[in-house]
């Protein structure tokens, strides 16, 4: 089940995200990134400013998260995590078609991840995501940028019936 989370849920949330950045961290040989050493305070303010998602299991434990950030007609999308012991399974897919439907003014969506995120790279061009650039961080990280462009819903198509 998938709904949208509250200020309670963040500590929730940050435990699902770290257990779920561990193995980004050790893949880039870097214990510091941010999903790693944000604050309880400021996953709370993501969720009172934005649109935060939570994947619930069965028992309602908080199994997965995503975020989006409207700027301008564009939706950040941000930390997609999902419980290491329940990945692969289809949850982080179902987190982002969620948001996808819960920002229907957003004309596009972007996020980026790591270059030796194969997992990552591969669900989000599953997905429609295409690459729009590379940025080098350092001697071991470029940041891969992909965006998807909104499909129009509920839209009528372009011309007239009738």
């Amino acid at each position: 089940m998938i709904e949208r989370a509250v200020p309670a849920d963040a500590g929730e949330i940050l435990t699902v995200q770290r257990a779920a950045y561990v193995s980004e961290a050790q893949l880039y040989g870097d214990p510091y990134i941010p999903p790693l050493v944000e604050s309880l305070e400021q996953v709370r303010k993501v969720i009172e400013g934005a649109v935060v998602l939570k994947a619930l299991d069965g028992g309602r434990r908080i199994v997965g998260a995503v975020r989006g950030q409207l700027s301008g007609t564009t939706c950040l999308v941000g930390r997609l995590v999902v419980a290491p012991d329940l990945q692969g399974q289809g949850l982080g897919t179902a987190l982002l078609r969620a948001l996808h439907e819960q920002v229907p003014e957003a004309t596009a969506f972007d996020l980026f991840t790591g270059h030796l995120s194969a997992g990552n790279l591969k669900l989000y061009r599953r997905l429609g995501y295409r690459e729009t650039h590379r940025e080098r961080m350092d001697d071991h990280l470029t940041m891969v940028h992909l965006r998807r462009e909104a499909e129009p819903s509920g839209r009528a198509p372009s011309g007239h019936r009738g």
